[in-house]
């Protein structure tokens, strides 16, 4: 039989009878003399490590002097004695060598006991019966499985007791297949189970789990006669419920005879473990009316059952209960407590059974955490951890992983750093959601290249660890590289759907549609096509894409929740089609969906990029009134740049003045894009004011004041708010375009000059920019121009979806659709330079910039030249 050496240890009760003695193995109780404090001790007392034979102890017999260090546990001292005998070649006792492998064994002194068995090897030619069962026993309980297997093969004899402590071996180390064959070869040698063997035998069979067998040792346990024994019994009800046979395990519960506590244990925990909650808790009522009394195990069960079904009103029942019998002293109960009331959101018992606790262990306080930060209070879970610092207590993996998860939920990365450095320290990192939660926290504190070295340094990435860092490049905007990565996870590992919902984000904002409907089909051959948020991840991919026909067919073919509603509202909002978007709401409305914020959201975009201005106003106001729903701030928004967009500024800003709730720099961002547009340079400046009073890090608000006072002709000012720019290291993020050929994605960067096929691009670009100046236009071919001449919103475009488009015509047949997806906006000069091309061309182009779609045909725009950087 071959044996793995990495064997984890194997923990026995040293003070307790060996589980793995046959009931029929009865040695004879043993006298000692009056020195050595005579009592009498059984075989199966390790704790006196007494397996000697008090007549082998005498004065003059060196044997009897280890023996008596050996009960006195001076381990050091009887190794001494034993070198000594075996350099004076003085022969040692088999009692001798039993009493020291029980010390080692006793002790966990794994080297000695090695150092004892080489002894036992070079001078015992004929291992016995009961030396061997002691080199078994001590190797069994320091793992070494190799050794106890090589020691079993050497016995010239074996008893039931050899063969338990060796099939026990290796069932404890996970080896359940070796187990079973081990347990076969001892029936078919004609070796009698007894109620020590039963148990951990069915214990392997559940491991498996393996149904078939555990049945066949089933009918080995009536054979033998066990059936009436409780202990097998309750391995067979364990068995049961390991194995999924929750039915099975009900029936030989129901035909016990006598029933012990860890029968009801079992049975119920059984029920909760097979999803079957609430016929658990019957059982557990059931158990109350047969006058059983539950134990810490019972109760913690019936807690989390609660946990499980989320009932309330049962959980508080079950608390009282608790409080009634005494288990409230119980710091594992208390635990449980505070997970089932966080996990219904009762924080204010949960706080409470936290705070009456007079010990709390690292659970309790972990519990709190975890709890704080899932249900969206992460600023208490950092709190609770800094106070648990306080207290003294260590955290572990699970802490450190909650409280990153805090972290990164608020953005901070400083305390962030503190915790990876403190799990680095402590070896926390080498957990696997250590790590997980560390990438998590990177990606969303926008410092995705730390996330990318601790992604690396994971020795067996699972699934979560490739879904966060696909989820982490996609959210700090490298989706190109996020599908890069999945290509690579799906060749070691099989995704779930939570992974393909980052991956279709990715895909999404790329404009990767070839890769989503691979995905798609993925989805769909694995059974993950209708799992969860899956859906409506799809739909929104096609929506992104600007696929409006098979997104269409994907939101037929699921079913339709608010969230589907609303992904197509906002593609309808996108494309600038707010007479559809309309439409669609009150299909909405007609199928019995209630709107959400999301919605509304989405409906008053439409309208506001449709020009759609009464509509829009009286959706705002059927919100509150008609379907109860209270404006948030970007639903204020969403009103300044609808009236905004329609020139009424004065009417935007009176709005802004007699909102209930103070405006934030979204909704005076919205006013200043009117004021560019409409070139209001007073109450533009007025609005930035109200800006960068709150808010002095985001670019864009820069961008639009630079192109409020360039459209204007104020240079000074635009070189003011550059300067001021520069000062604050305020940068905008380069132009990038994405173009999907033959299925691969293309990416240009502004200014790219080393792609393979560079030199085509430009002579393509080269052509047009001639043509357009031959028609008259005049249209400018470096997006570098001077830094005051030039209009900021030339710098904010990049003009990347030139080189993309050009690449499109070069590497597809004549009349095929192109279509890009840009990181920014389109600038006038791209948009009209793209209008020239496509009836040139005669192509349809289609180019999604950061706000909204562009569909080019015969030299015309879907946005009605109303929809570039520079004009709304």
């Amino acid at each position: 039989m071959a044996v793995s050496a990495k064997i984890p240890a194997i923990h026995l009760q040293t003070n307790l009878p060996n589980p793995h003695h046959s009931k029929t193995h009865k040695p004879k109780p043993l006298n000692f003399s009056q020195n050595l404090q005579t009592r009498q001790i059984s075989l199966r007392k390790h704790h006196e490590i007494s397996v000697l034979n008090p007549s082998s102890i005498t004065a003059q017999n060196p044997n009897s002097l280890i023996l008596e260090l050996c009960l006195k546990g001076d381990l050091e001292k009887a190794l001494i004695h034993l070198d000594s005998m075996q350099e004076l070649q003085v022969s040692v006792e088999e009692e001798t060598y039993i009493a020291l492998l029980r010390l080692c064994e006793w002790k966990r002194a794994a080297s000695e006991g090695s150092r004892v068995h080489s002894y036992v090897s070079k001078t015992v030619n004929r291992l016995g019966v009961r030396l061997g069962n002691a080199l078994l026993s001590m190797f069994v309980r320091f793992g070494d499985l190799v050794e106890a297997w090589y020691v079993f093969g050497k016995m010239a004899e074996r008893d039931l007791f050899s063969w338990n402590v060796l099939v026990g071996g290796y069932a404890k180390a996970g080896y359940f297949d070796e187990a079973l064959n081990l347990y076969h070869r001892m029936l078919w040698v004609g070796i009698r189970p007894d109620v020590y063997t039963f148990p951990c035998v069915l214990r392997t069979c559940g491991g498996l789990p393996d149904l078939a067998r555990g049945r066949e040792v089933h009918l080995h346990v009536i054979r033998y006669g066990f059936e009436s024994d409780v202990d097998v019994v309750n391995a067979l009800i364990t068995m049961y419920v390991k194995c999924g046979d929750i039915f099975s395990a009900r029936l030989v519960f129901d035909r016990m005879p006598r029933r012990d506590r860890i029968s009801w244990n079992a049975m119920i925990s059984g029920y909760f473990e097979n999803d079957v909650c609430l016929e658990g808790l019957r059982l557990f009522f059931m158990m109350r009316e047969f006058f059983a009394d539950p134990d810490l195990m019972t109760m913690t069960s019936v807690i989390s059952a609660c946990e499980a079904l989320g009932d309330e009103r049962l959980g508080r029942e079950v608390h009282g209960y608790v409080i009634k019998t005494g288990f409230v002293a119980e710091v594992s109960v208390n635990n449980s407590l505070i997970q089932m009331h966080s996990s219904v959101g009762c924080w204010d018992e949960a706080e409470m059974v936290f705070s009456k606790m007079e010990f709390k262990d690292l659970v309790s306080w972990t519990a709190m955490i975890s709890g704080y930060e899932k249900n969206g209070l992460p600023e208490k879970a950092v709190e609770t951890y800094t106070i648990m610092e306080h207290e003294g207590v260590v955290p572990d993996e699970i802490t450190i992983a909650s409280v990153l998860s805090a972290c990164a939920g608020l953005g901070l990365l400083d305390k962030g750093i503190m915790l990876h450095e403190f799990a680095d320290k402590t070896g926390l990192t080498s957990y696997v959601i250590v790590a997980n939660s560390l990438i998590d926290m990177y990606s969303k504190c926008r410092c995705i290249d730390k996330a990318l070295e601790v992604f690396h340094r994971i020795p067996n990435k699972n699934v979560i660890s490739w879904t966060s860092i696909i989820l982490g490049l996609r959210l700090n905007y490298r989706s190109f590289e996020a599908l890069f990565f999945f290509q690579q996870m799906i060749l070691s590992l099989k995704p779930n759907s939570v992974t393909l919902v980052s991956v279709l984000s990715a895909c999404a904002r790329i404009g990767a549609l070839s890769c989503g409907k691979e995905i798609h089909a993925h989805a769909l051959r694995t059974g993950l096509g209708f799992d969860g948020f899956l859906p409506n991840a799809l739909l929104d991919m096609y929506v992104r894409c600007g696929r409006m026909e098979p997104a269409w067919n994907q939101f037929n073919s699921c079913e339709k929740d608010v969230a589907s509603w609303n992904i197509l509202l906002t593609g309808y909002a996108q494309q600038g089609k707010g007479g559809l978007a309309v439409e669609l709401f009150h299909k909405m409305i007609e199928s019995d969906v209630n709107p959400d914020e999301i919605t509304f959201t989405s409906l008053l975009c439409a309208c506001s990029r449709s020009g759609m201005v009464t509509d829009g106003l009286e959706y705002f106001e059927s919100m509150e009134h008609k379907f109860h729903i209270a404006p948030n701030l970007k639903h204020y928004a969403s009103v300044v740049d609808l009236l905004g967009r329609a020139g009424r500024l004065e009417d935007a800003y009176e709005f802004i003045k007699k909102m209930p709730i103070d405006p934030d720099p979204a909704i005076w961002g919205a006013l200043l894009n009117a004021c560019r547009i409409y070139q209001n340079v007073e109450l533009g400046e007025l609005a930035a004011q109200h800006i960068f009073e709150m808010d002095t890090k985001s670019v864009g608000y820069y961008i639009l004041l630079c192109n409020l006072y360039a459209d204007s002709g104020k240079w000074d000012e635009v070189a003011r708010v550059r300067k001021i720019m520069r000062e604050n290291r305020l940068t905008v993020d380069p132009g990038c375009s994405w173009v999907e050929v033959a299925g691969q994605v293309h990416a240009f960067l502004t200014g790219d000059d080393f792609h393979p096929q560079i030199k085509e691009i430009n002579a393509v670009l080269e052509g047009f920019y001639e043509k357009m100046e031959a028609t008259g236009l005049s249209m400018s071919k470096d997006s570098r121009r001077d830094d005051i001449d030039a209009s900021k919103a030339e710098i904010f475009c990049g003009h990347s979806e030139r080189l993309a488009i050009a690449f499109g015509l070069i590497n597809t047949v004549p009349g095929t659709p192109i279509w890009v997806t840009k990181n920014l906006y389109m600038c006038e000069n791209c948009h009209n330079t793209v209008k020239f091309i496509s009836k040139v061309v005669r192509r349809g182009i289609s180019v999604r910039d950061t706000e909204q779609f562009h569909h080019f045909k015969d030299g015309v725009c879907s946005c009605g030249d109303e929809g570039y950087w520079g004009k709304t």
